[in-house]
């Protein structure tokens, strides 16, 4: 929003904070980037940054000395990557635990279909297509947490027809838009039905570029949390209590809550 309209900077009261986290964030992710620089073998990439490093020194030592590969880019991409890449993973898996305690029936489920398909042993990128329970679930805790509200929001009143393209009236898209239920990526048939209303990664040229990144985390983390662990409310909150009211910031994460998760296995 800052980005946007600057001019509105001198009403934020926790400016400041906000400039110290930016520096802080910077400083760290210099201190990694300089560690793995010292100890970069060319020949051993460990990661990302690893690749990066090892193009920029190919492309400097052919004489490309202005490259996209230089270390402000490097700085920025890395940051990306724990910015979009972490906050909102990590903030879809913190909504979909409090849904799983606030729900337990469709935990149940999920815990039933996960040791029926896969057991005690690791689950991998390639089961999900034999979990139709488990993939539906995960992307109603996408659909209904909406966790990016900066893209500002575009619905229809009506059903209207735009250039050649037929758009339904938003609230008929969904069976019970402003409630948790699974069943909105089933067929009769319980298998799992992908939908053109889901687009939680948006679409188009402004499409999220590490959606099928953030698919496999997303995933791979629930389900391997699902495997091990049971979450409840704490001891004396029923699942009533469990407030889904969002808090707002730059995405919108769950209010502070508490949870227990019991071991299962």
């Amino acid at each position: 929003v800052y980005n946007t309209f600057p001019w509105l900077g001198k009403w934020f009261s926790n400016r400041k904070r906000i400039q110290n986290s930016v520096i802080a964030n910077k400083n760290q992710m210099t201190e990694l980037i300089g560690g793995l620089q010292e100890t970069l073998n060319p020949q051993m990439c460990r990661g990302f940054v690893d690749s990066f490093l090892v193009r920029k020194q190919s492309l400097e030592e052919s004489g490309n000395m202005n490259s996209h590969y230089h270390k402000e880019n490097l700085l920025i991409t890395v940051g990306n990557l724990f910015a979009a890449g972490t906050d909102t993973t990590g903030t879809t898996l913190r909504w979909g635990l409090l849904l799983m305690a606030k729900y337990p029936k469709i935990q149940d489920q999920v815990q039933e279909e996960l040791s029926r398909v896969i057991g005690s042993r690791q689950v991998r990128v390639e089961d999900r297509k034999n979990l139709p329970y488990t993939d539906a679930v995960i992307h109603e805790i996408q659909r209904l947490a909406n966790i990016v509200p900066m893209s500002l929001p575009h619905k229809t009143s009506q059903d209207v027809t735009f250039q050649g393209y037929f758009i339904k009236k938003d609230e008929t898209e969904w069976e019970s838009p402003h409630t948790f239920n699974s069943a909105h990526f089933l067929d009769k048939d319980g298998k799992f039905v992908k939908r053109d209303a889901f687009m939680p990664f948006s679409a188009g040229r402004r499409v999220c570029l590490g959606e099928s990144l953030a698919r496999m985390e997303l995933f791979l983390f629930f389900t391997s949390l699902l495997q091990h662990f049971r979450f409840t409310p704490p001891p004396g909150v029923t699942e009533d209590k469990l407030d889904l009211t969002p808090a707002v910031g730059f995405t919108l994460y769950p209010s502070v809550h508490k949870l227990c998760a019991v071991c299962c296995v």
